[in-house]
């Protein structure tokens, strides 16, 4: 019989792998079939767009990745077009949780992303849920606590 290789599980890598995981569903609920004027939304001079919080989003979780990987880099993107901002959420999301699936080593605390950049990016998401309710294209109800969220599944 060969023996296998046994990989530690880090259950701190694993919940932060999960909360990427619920960064995208809840990210997807918020942008599925938003209408195509609302990535233009402004309230007001001051305030982002819908586009502009998804691309500080995508911002955030490509800047994550690199963190982790031990590179600081500074990353303001302008929006893309909707369509294309949507996908680039998603490559992060798909860019980030790859890393973490892996058994390279960490370059800071699990912690300091939660409470950094992955914290910050499901206080944006719940901005693009807000401004879906004033551009009267609520999302429908979610059952957010009953949701399959799996990690490498977006």
């Amino acid at each position: 019989m060969i023996p296998t290789k046994q990989v530690a599980i880090d259950p701190k890598r694993d919940l932060l792998r999960h909360m990427v995981a619920t960064v995208a569903f809840r990210g997807g609920v918020a942008i599925r079939d938003a209408p195509d004027d609302f990535a233009d939304l402004r309230l007001t001079a001051e305030t982002r767009s819908p586009a502009e919080i998804l691309a500080h989003i995508g911002d955030l979780l490509v800047g994550s990745y690199h963190l982790l990987k031990g590179e600081f880099i500074e990353i303001r993107s302008e929006p893309l077009p909707w369509a294309n901002e949507v996908e680039r959420f998603y490559s992060a999301v798909r860019q980030l949780d790859a890393f973490l699936s892996t058994d390279s080593p960490l370059a800071h605390p699990t912690e300091k992303m939660v409470q950094g950049p992955i914290g910050d990016a499901l206080t944006h998401v719940g901005q693009i849920v807000i401004l879906r309710r004033i551009a009267v294209c609520p999302i429908g109800e979610v059952a957010y606590f009953s949701a399959e969220v799996t990690p490498g599944t977006f």
